[in-house]
């Protein structure tokens, strides 16, 4: 027989979320179904992966494609990447995944990141390009976007964990000494 689960606890295991964290968020989740089966999460990511989607296709429109080659889709994997990890450093940074964090990261991690990059664009080009005897192309193309995804996603999160550390930094400085003047005060008093 297994000893007693406290009641927190006993919400957290079985969803994989805490139900009372997002008790104030329009798609708050039963406590007996998990975060992926809840149709206002679904919803969520669904409406994200809409604009995201139609977002990569007015980016491929506008892109060039040199000779065939398939620079608008890397461009866009590569950005895609690159504002996740920005993304999904900036939220750990704020607290647990729930509430509106948890809504923003799927909206705009799941849902509009899921819906703007295309891993079955990059697949079907490297086909294309095999296909036409542009061995060379397609492992320019594939190892780009490999080698470059993960670089953009560690300055993504480089960028997010750096934008943090300035603004911590400035909060507790004004916190520390709050009658100095602000660089952007300093004439205001005058």
């Amino acid at each position: 027989m297994e000893p007693p689960v406290p009641e927190a606890a006993a919400a957290t295991s079985h969803t994989g979320t805490n139900a009372e964290e997002d008790g104030g968020t329009p798609v708050a989740p039963r406590s007996h179904r998990p975060v992926h089966l809840h149709p206002g999460f679904v919803m969520i990511v669904i409406a994200g992966g809409v604009f995201g989607t139609l977002a990569r296709y007015g980016l491929s429109r506008v892109l060039p494609s040199p000779d065939g080659w398939p620079l608008p889709t890397l461009v866009i994997n590569l950005a895609g990447a690159f504002l996740l990890g920005v993304l999904l450093e900036a939220l750990a940074r704020r607290g647990p995944d729930a509430g509106k964090l948890r809504m923003i990261r799927l909206l705009a991690g799941t849902g509009f990141m899921g819906g703007f990059t295309t891993y079955s664009t990059l697949a079907l080009e490297t086909n294309t390009l095999l296909g036409a005897g542009r061995g060379t192309d397609a492992l320019v193309y594939v190892a780009a976007t490999l080698i470059g995804g993960a670089v953009a996603t560690l300055a993504g999160i480089r960028a997010a964990a750096g934008h943090h550390s300035s603004m911590t930094a400035r909060h507790q400085d004004a916190t520390v000494r709050p009658d100095r003047p602000r660089p952007n005060q300093s004439g205001s008093n005058q």
